[in-house]
Formats: structure tokens, C-alpha cells, sequence
């Protein structure tokens, strides 16, 4: 799997990834996104498909279907692990904040 490339993910590839814990298509994936996260993420439909595109070759996600122009993906254990890695890299993030606020009146 290509870590390098994908070391860190931007808001956006996050919440893709997380979408496609359940197969889904690329219109579902950007109207699950806003339902997701209160309207606070948003992802555009082209930088939805080239994110597809990127994940289908590193192998995080996998083509489920396809009919017509409408495909659907889901998650790969590769992808799966990376949000995984993701995630705690966040929840660390969170706990650094907290140590150095906790129990001081900013923040």
C-alpha cells in the first residue's frame, strides 16, 4: 500500500473512506458526507471521483458494481486499515489538545 502518498488524509479523503464502509455510489457518498458531518464537509464532484480514482489504484477501495455510468465501491482491508491509522492519528491530536488545556481556563 502506497503510506506515503496517503500518510495523512484531508477531511475529505476521511470521510469518503468512511462512507465506503458500506458499498455505496459516488452520489451517495457526497449526500452521506453533509448528512455526516452537519453541512460542515462538503465534497465537489469532481474532487470526489479523482479522490475514486486515486483510492482504486492504491487499492483502499474496491468496484463493486457497475451499471451505466453509476459504480459503487467499498472499503478494502488496506482501506479499512488506513482509516483505522487515520483515526487514531486524530484521537492523538485530540489528546494532545487536552493535555495541554486541561485544567487551564483558556481554550
Amino acid at each position: 500500500m502506497p503510506r506515503e502518498k496517503f500518510k495523512t488524509l484531508t477531511e475529505q479523503m476521511y470521510y469518503i473512506l468512511l462512507c465506503l464502509g458500506e458499498e455505496c455510489c459516488g452520489i451517495d457518498v457526497m449526500d452521506r458526507i453533509p448528512a455526516l458531518t452537519g453541512g460542515r464537509v462538503k465534497v465537489g464532484s469532481g474532487t470526489l471521483y479523482h479522490l475514486l480514482e486515486e483510492f482504486l489504484a492504491a487499492g483502499l477501495i474496491r468496484e463493486t458494481r457497475a451499471e451505466g455510468r453509476r459504480r459503487s465501491y467499498l472499503l478494502t482491508p488496506e482501506g479499512r486499515a488506513l482509516l483505522d491509522q487515520e483515526y487514531r492519528r486524530i484521537c492523538r491530536q485530540a489528546e494532545d489538545y487536552r493535555r495541554c488545556f486541561e485544567g487551564s481556563d483558556q481554550g
